[in-house]
């Protein structure tokens, strides 16, 4: 396998981030809806302290039409109660306009001082089916838009989707110097070019490692096709106890009161649920052995009951930790876990794992120090 090199250079450290479920996909037993873990201001913030607590230097706030909280009225929401971990919110291009999204995005960087990074998401929207084409268009465009209006005085931008001539943007300056950093996943030619040319982090989902570096050279001579490298990130499930026996075990239990039939009916009413990436998800289920494992230590029964991320790593603290170090050696710098029930899991990863792990802030690894005066008008083509 190929090492990729990572932008930050000789930084020997990895951003481990958690997840908060704002999606209603927190449960006891997978597949079986538990009241007291369902989405709400005060579960899902319980999980973002818990994450802060336990030392994770970002957390993800995922975006569903379905279920659950809006996600950036819920980051808002998290400034006042935490100081010091990162807030990956999730953006659906096309969902608010680009310069309303600019500005809304602007002001949480503000309210997080810097705090904040943006997971952009190209999806169809409730009612609608585009062609995926025309969704990385529409997303290429609104993040065209978001750095203009976070560098510029006026937006300019004549595209297919968004027309906008001599647009005032101030005052849209984010916190951070030249706006947080925009983290993103997809499969298809259109997602890895939007990425290449536009993005920071390549996000990617659990896969047997070949399949997992080759996905990564790929986007890297994309990038290098348009000067530029990028960090990678992978997202995935975690279930680590003191011994293998025990978090394999705990694996069977999560599933063992799962209805496949209502699983399914589960995976299918996401809007990714015919996705190339949901694809690839199902294929590791397809090639896994008899107890669900398609490496040792990746099992992919979580996506038996959920759409998205379908596998978790499954072992000791010192098997966990091997495989993370695998994944680092290949490039990956990233890391967004996330467990059942989320809070528990989290307990389980700070206790086990994360005492032995050296961990970083992208955000502060990229030099995004804010601005001596951020609010201060630029002159006419001036960049911060």
């Amino acid at each position: 396998m190929t090492i990729v090199p990572v932008t930050s250079g000789d930084l020997d450290a990895a951003e481990v981030s958690w997840f908060s479920a704002l999606c209603s996909d927190d449960y006891q037993f997978l597949g079986v809806p538990d009241g007291d873990l369902r989405s709400s201001w005060k579960h899902c913030s319980d999980i973002v302290k818990t994450a802060e607590a336990q030392g994770f230097r970002n957390i993800l706030c995922p975006s569903s039409y379905q279920v659950g909280q809006d996600t950036l009225s819920f980051v808002a929401g998290c400034a006042p109660i935490t100081s010091k971990i990162n807030l990956l919110a999730a953006v659906r291009c096309g969902e608010m306009q680009p310069i309303m999204l600019a500005r809304t995005i602007a002001t949480l960087d503000h309210m997080l001082e810097g705090r904040l990074t943006v997971n952009i998401i190209s999806s169809d929207f409730p009612g609608e089916k585009a062609d995926s084409t025309y969704r990385y268009q529409r997303s290429r465009e609104v993040v065209e838009i978001l750095k203009q209006a976070w560098t510029r005085d006026e937006i300019d931008h004549q595209g297919e989707v968004y027309q906008l001539e001599k647009v005032t943007s101030d005052p849209a300056r984010p916190y951070q110097t030249g706006g947080p950093l925009l983290y993103f996943g997809g499969y298809s030619p259109a997602a890895l070019d939007l990425c290449a040319e536009h993005c920071d982090v390549y996000l990617m989902w659990p896969e047997p490692k070949d399949a997992i570096a080759g996905r990564m050279q790929a986007v890297h001579a994309r990038a290098a096709e348009k000067g530029r490298t990028l960090d990678y990130g992978l997202r995935v499930h975690m279930i680590v106890r003191d011994t293998e026996a025990e978090a394999k075990e705990y694996a069977d239990y999560i599933v063992s009161k799962l209805d496949d039939d209502y699983g399914r009916k589960i995976r299918e009413r996401a809007l990714d649920s015919t996705s190339l990436g949901v694809s690839h998800q199902s294929k590791n289920r397809d090639i896994a052995d008899e107890f669900g494992y398609v490496e040792p230590h990746l099992w992919t029964g979580v996506g038996r009951a959920r759409s998205g991320c379908g596998a978790a790593l499954v072992g000791s603290a010192d098997q966990v930790l091997s495989e993370i170090e695998a994944y680092r050696k290949m490039g990956i710098r990233a890391f967004i876990f996330s467990g059942y029930p989320h809070i528990d899991e989290a307990e389980h990863f700070g206790r086990l794992v994360m005492p032995h792990l050296k961990t970083c802030s992208l955000p502060e690894a990229y030099g995004r120090v804010p601005a001596s005066a951020p609010n201060t008008p630029l002159a006419a083509g001036e960049r911060r």
